[in-house]
């Protein structure tokens, strides 16, 4: 196997050689300066299959310069009283680092209401927060433990899902196609806690319909999960959701500023960041309010399939056709 991925390698990386401009400058924003590694991580998305692997990343690289998205990062949200209810509404928020050094994400699944936004102001938030993690947290993670660090770690806290959440879901999905055809290969682990019935059904059907890869990726521990994180992280950590013996997020957190909080330090530091990479930039005049509109990927087959799968879970479990309706109300485009 060692010989045949080594192969794969090889043969990816010659047709990568044969990159022209503009191409050439969105593959050195995507590879930060580690093209084996960036090859790696897109051959594991298409089982190691060159053709599968190339077009995938061919795909990433137009998707980027389309969109416009290796300046994503000097376009702040404004004014900061939207980016305020965007965290406030899109739980997501940096705890620490692992044991081993990868940087470590909290998301509020359950209670994250994405309704003080439109559907681009989410998105561009999370390729920001994306660009960012391989940007600057990333390298600065590889820097203080002395080791190339290329993945993190994610913990999905699913307090408060409920049966009218497909709005949400269908946002989420939104963000999850996003990632898995741009951003492949970044988490190590999604560790599932405070899952209520409604997940546990879900995920009854949907657990057969996912690849044996992303399967190992996914750890659903019981309650809010203390005692497993503990051994793959200190708890200082730990998300504050994490802490408490009871099940929950909250926005309240005796250990400080609460990290999906727009005031914590890593959501300051990142929004500082956003701000200052404007002020770099070549332009002249106050910066402009207003969204990205970017191209959301067509999710693949098994991505799509698990959509229509948790729709239909969750109109067997509401036992009614409304929530439907709603659900396919929701159009990507957006105002």
């Amino acid at each position: 196997m060692a010989a045949a991925s080594e192969e794969a390698i090889k043969q990816f990386s010659a047709l990568m050689d044969l990159l022209e401009e503009p191409l050439k400058t969105a593959f050195q924003h995507v590879h930060q300066g580690y093209p084996r590694g960036t090859l790696v991580r897109f051959l594991k998305a298409r089982e190691w299959n060159v053709p599968k692997a190339h077009k995938m990343l061919m795909d990433c690289l137009n998707w980027r310069i389309q969109n416009g998205i290796d300046s994503v990062l000097a376009k702040p949200i404004v004014p900061s009283d939207l980016y305020r209810a965007i965290r406030d509404t899109l739980l997501v928020g940096m705890t620490g680092y692992s044991k081993q050094g990868q940087p470590v994400y909290a998301f509020g699944v359950g209670l994250s209401t994405l309704d003080k936004a439109s559907v681009h102001y989410y998105v561009q938030s999370h390729i920001q927060m994306n660009e960012y993690r391989d940007s600057v947290v990333l390298p600065k993670a590889s820097k203080m433990f002395g080791k190339q660090i290329n993945t993190c770690l994610k913990v999905m806290d699913m307090t408060g899902l409920k049966l009218s959440a497909l709005n949400q879901i269908k946002m989420l999905s939104t963000i999850t196609a996003i990632d898995d055809l741009n951003y492949p290969e970044k988490t190590e682990t999604y560790f599932i806690v405070n899952a209520p019935y409604v997940f546990s059904a879900c995920w009854k059907v949907v657990k057969p319909l996912l690849q044996e890869r992303t399967k190992k990726k996914i750890k659903v521990l019981y309650g809010s999960g203390r005692d497993e994180l503990l051994k793959v992280m200190d708890y200082e950590t730990l998300p504050q959701f994490c802490k408490r013996e009871g099940s929950g997020s909250s926005n309240d957190s005796s250990d400080g500023v609460d990290c999906y909080s727009y005031d914590h330090p890593f959501h300051q530091e990142l929004y500082n960041y956003i701000k200052q990479q404007a002020l770099n930039e070549d332009f002249i005049g106050p910066i402009k309010q207003g969204s990205m509109h970017v191209d959301v990927p067509t999710p693949d087959l098994e991505e799509a399939k698990i959509v229509e799968t948790i729709e239909s879970e969750f109109h067997k479990l509401r036992g009614g056709n409304g929530i439907l309706r709603s659900f396919n109300s929701i159009k990507i485009e957006g105002p």
